[in-house]
């Protein structure tokens, strides 16, 4: 096969098939949403046949427990996947929409709305619901969309995304609009970041080697999902059970996401009486600890922290910890090692509360919060196409308008300069 002619076969389909989709009226739009949330529950037994393929390959491969739970789907998953689906399709339509207007002295009306993208290309890995939150996202946005899934996840995607785009083109979404490539060759990644022309935006979503290759290789409009170093900082006035409930949370209920807490920081003032709870809760839930020299004259059954643990995500059950002298010392670490995702401050001082908001450098800060809480859903946006920590055009959770651009609408009665 010459990936690159197929490719850019399936690009052109995509684009021609964008002007369409662009203008078709938000009813179609969700006539087909709620069609293809009935077409994944209905095939539910084709995907999960085709998952247990995924996973019988990744457990022979020896993918670790975490990210074959990214892979992993059940009837619940697949409910979600449809439930996300009906959720977009119940979202107001952002294309149309008029953010701006104004009339100028001249006479000249000048109104500012959104449109599509145009046609969105999207790089992941092992996540199959993927598949359908980007689908359902673009879809709705009005975009077409060339989507490159993990092979990890190649028959679980395949199947997903066949019955997804038969449901879509059966209930007035134009034919070419849902592309999928259905093969592995890694040379399919290069070939679509150079597709310059033919997608409009590349949105890689995983980890940090594959984000890294996109953002430097990538001749299209990139906009990064950065991966999740999150910190925890309990404070001096912290609630004890409070701050224990949200580092669980934060740490075990997912390891695998990019919302997961990475680096717990600990005021020095509390350390002594809340570490020891802190790592009796952990090891019962069988997370490993790496602290810091302090950290460690407390606890001394922590695994001694190294530098690069400061900067990991480990997607994992693993967790660094590490002594702080105040909320000025946390939000340094936390700027200098953060990804710019998510960051939460545990503490009953509104002082603090209020400058760890302002002065740390991230997509989503929280007072006396889980990160876990940085998702599509949780904030109301219905499905996500992923978790933007870069700061042009969309940062954080990404939904229906973060798939937009805008266009100027200027009416006039003759008017010339």
């Amino acid at each position: 096969m010459d990936i690159q002619a197929e490719l850019r076969r399936r690009a052109q389909a995509a684009k021609e098939a964008s002007y369409k989709l662009g203008v078709l009226s938000t009813a179609v739009k969700n006539q087909a949403l709620l069609a293809m949330a009935d077409a994944l529950e209905q095939g539910c037994d084709k995907i999960l046949a085709a998952n247990a393929q995924d996973m019988t390959a990744a457990r022979e491969k020896g993918i670790k427990k975490s990210y074959l739970d990214r892979l992993l789907l059940d009837e619940s998953r697949i409910a979600g996947m449809a439930e996300g689906l009906r959720q977009t399709a119940a979202l107001p339509d952002p294309i149309g929409q008029e953010d701006a207007g104004s009339v100028r002295p001249n006479g000249l009306s000048i109104r500012r709305v959104h449109v599509p993208l145009g046609v969105v290309g999207i790089i992941y890995e092992a996540r199959p619901n993927v598949t359908a939150d980007a689908l359902g996202l673009c879809l709705k946005s009005g975009n077409a969309v060339l989507l490159r899934g993990g092979s990890e996840a190649l028959q679980s995607n395949i199947a997903i995304s066949r019955l997804l785009a038969k449901a879509a083109y059966t209930h007035g979404i134009p034919e070419g609009a849902v592309q999928f490539v259905d093969f592995t060759d890694r040379e399919a990644v290069g070939v679509m970041t150079h597709l310059t022309g033919l997608l409009d935006v590349i949105i890689p979503r995983g980890g940090a080697g594959l984000i890294k290759r996109v953002v430097e290789d990538s001749s299209v409009p990139v906009i990064e999902t950065g991966t999740g170093v999150c910190h925890t900082f309990v404070d001096e006035s912290a609630d004890f059970k409070m701050a224990l409930d949200i580092a669980i949370n934060a740490k075990t209920s997912r390891p695998s996401v990019c919302n997961a807490m990475e680096t717990l920081l600990v005021h020095e003032h509390i350390a002594p009486k809340f570490l020891p709870q802190l790592s009796q809760a952990m090891a019962e839930k069988g997370v490993e600890l790496r602290g810091c020299d302090k950290a460690r004259a407390v606890c001394p059954d922590m695994q001694p922290a190294e530098e690069i643990d400061w900067s990991t995500e480990y997607g994992d059950l693993i967790l660094s910890v590490k002594v702080v002298a105040d909320v000025t010392a946390a939000i340094a670490h936390i700027n200098r090692y953060n990804t710019g995702h998510s960051e939460t401050i545990v503490t009953n001082d509104l002082v603090n509360a209020t400058r760890f908001q302002q002065e740390v450098d991230a997509a989503a800060v929280y007072v006396n919060a889980s990160t876990r809480f940085t998702d599509g859903f949780e904030f109301g946006f219905g499905a996500e196409i992923g978790i933007s920590t870069q700061k042009l055009h969309a940062r954080g959770p990404m939904g229906l308008m973060e798939l937009t651009s805008t266009k100027y609408l200027i009416n006039g009665n003759g008017q010339v300069r």
